[in-house]
């Protein structure tokens, strides 16, 4: 029972058992994508006759690939059976690789979790070492699940920065001039590897399963450390020519001859980013200031965190004060994102999103006043429903899309 299999077209069979073998496929495709079904419905559906539908679905029952969800209520006559995609029959890992820790999940055909791990320890470098020791992550983790390797569709890995996802490159993290990251992770797990940028992996994820309902056009915040988004277009990631679309942090915006972490100066990101508001943060206590939040030195990469739950669980006046002057700034230039795109839906996600309206507040009253009232008007704004899972889930969901896009 390989879902994998199920769905290849490169097989060797006679005429009349390649059409029953795409039939048989075409059920599970319209399982997958309309959820449960009756032989009826499948058979108006499929433009097949009942008899032959009702002899696939068993074979598929047999096999493994369906499961009978029991009768459906109805006013008259016989009840017919209701048919599912068994959740068994194929799996999906989602990998976020941040800075200080590795999340994965494992979902079921039914985007069902598992198996998940959220903030395993993990140091990220750009060496060969690290890259080994995420590897031998992985695989504990997929040991651990108990489930078959072989039963696995593929693996999304979701790292920051300068993603390649059509070629598998990574030029941040990991890099090798002449070799995809891909296949070097696939060889050390033993599964097909796709490389997503992970701002992009979180639209995804809240498009799917999050807090996007019928929306099309969406433009997803990452506001963590760093400063991102993901761009989904009629309901499709856009990712540009080579994969590089979302990096806003990295628009050159002040006149401030502060370096980013880019190398360039004046980044979007001096001034308004996680690692900005920790640089805030010290200067107001140099000059001074006080404040009931102290700042973990050997976490420096998520001090930014302690200074957002400062002003959400101490209503510490000081982090209140930084988090809601910089919420603004980043209301100020997203609403040139708004003027550009006309999305119908703005998400703020990322570590700020647990700010709530010490955030949203901000953002919603900049974005008034600084975009056109046409656009401002055609645009929700909503906070992140699946916090710090959303990476995870997204990655799961585009090898799951993968999967289907490939048959």
């Amino acid at each position: 029972m390989n879902l994998k299999d199920l769905l290849d077209n490169n097989v060797d069979k006679t005429l009349s058992d390649y059409k029953w073998h795409v039939l048989r496929q075409t059920i599970i495709k319209r399982l997958l994508s309309a959820g449960n079904a009756t032989i009826t419905e499948l058979s108006l559906d499929l433009q097949s006759s009942v008899p032959t539908v009702t002899k696939a679905v068993n074979e598929l029952l047999s096999e493994g690939y369906m499961i009978d969800m029991g009768k459906v209520a109805n006013s008259s006559g016989r009840r017919p059976s209701l048919y599912s995609i068994n959740p068994t029959c194929a799996y999906f890992l989602g990998v976020e690789v941040g800075v200080a820790s590795v999340s994965m999940g494992l979902q079921n055909i039914k985007n069902e979790f598992v198996s998940i791990e959220m903030g395993a320890s993990f140091v990220l470098k750009n060496t060969q070492e690290s890259l080994m020791d995420f590897c031998k992550l992985l695989n504990s983790f997929i040991e651990d699940s108990l489930v078959k390797r072989d039963m696995i569709v593929g693996v999304c890995i979701n790292l920051s920065g300068r993603i390649n996802s059509m070629e598998g490159f990574s030029y941040n993290y990991f890099y090798k001039e002449n070799r995809p990251l891909i296949e070097i992770i696939s060889e050390q797990i033993n599964l097909p590897v796709h490389l997503e940028n992970d701002t992009r992996a979180m639209a995804f994820g809240e498009y799917t399963e999050g807090v996007v309902d019928n929306e099309q056009n969406v433009i997803f915040l990452n506001y963590s450390w760093g400063v991102g988004i993901g761009i989904i277009t009629d309901g499709k990631l856009y990712y540009g020519k080579s994969g590089y679309s979302g990096e806003f942090g990295h628009s050159t915006i002040f006149d401030n001859e502060l370096m980013c972490q880019c190398g360039k100066l004046g980044c979007l990101e001096t001034e308004v980013s996680g690692w900005s508001l920790v640089n805030q943060f010290r200067e107001a206590i140099n000059e001074g200031k006080q404040s009931k939040v102290k700042l973990d030195e050997n976490l420096v990469s998520l001090q930014h965190r302690a200074i957002i739950d400062g002003a959400v669980k101490l209503e510490d006046s000081l982090c209140v004060d930084l988090v809601t002057k910089q919420s603004d700034k980043m209301g100020r230039y997203l609403s040139i994102l708004l003027n550009i795109f006309n999305p119908e839906l703005l998400v703020i996600g990322g570590d700020f999103a647990q700010l709530g309206d010490y955030a949203l507040l901000p953002i919603r009253v900049a974005l008034k006043k600084h975009s056109l009232g046409l656009v401002n008007r055609d645009v929700t704004l909503k906070r992140s429903t699946l916090g710090r899972r959303a990476g995870v889930i997204g990655a799961c969901c585009i090898v799951k899309e993968k999967m289907l896009s490939l048959y």
